[in-house]
């Protein structure tokens, strides 16, 4: 079995696509929302996990009766992916989407 890259074949309508500025556009923008968006969730995931590590006292604290705030907080946990999803959705559909069905037309691809 070769190790080596199969060759591009230059007449492939994938290839010609990839290679297109409208394509790198549509890639870039999709990487400046979804990376930031990824990233602050990531960042707010390790917050709750370092807080539970390092932070007992202040998760154990309860809010209003037998509610802490590591269970407030895990809570949110659930409700900013969600939100993150729906955030997406509406973007892809407003913004990205419309985007990509132009381009495949524009490559004479299907719908």
């Amino acid at each position: 079995m070769s190790k080596e890259a199969p060759e591009r074949v230059v007449d492939d309508p994938n290839v010609a696509m990839q290679d297109s500025p409208e394509f790198a556009q549509l890639r870039t923008k999709f990487r400046k929302f979804v990376f930031p968006l990824t990233a602050l969730f990531l960042a707010w995931y390790f917050l709750y996990v370092l807080l539970s590590v390092f932070a007992k006292d202040f998760m154990g604290t309860r809010v209003v009766g037998n509610v802490t705030w590591g269970l407030i907080l895990g809570l949110l946990q659930f409700v900013s992916t969600f939100t993150i999803t729906m955030v997406y959705a509406r973007w892809a559909d407003r913004v990205f989407d419309p985007e990509a069905e132009a381009l495949a037309r524009k490559m004479g691809g299907e719908q």
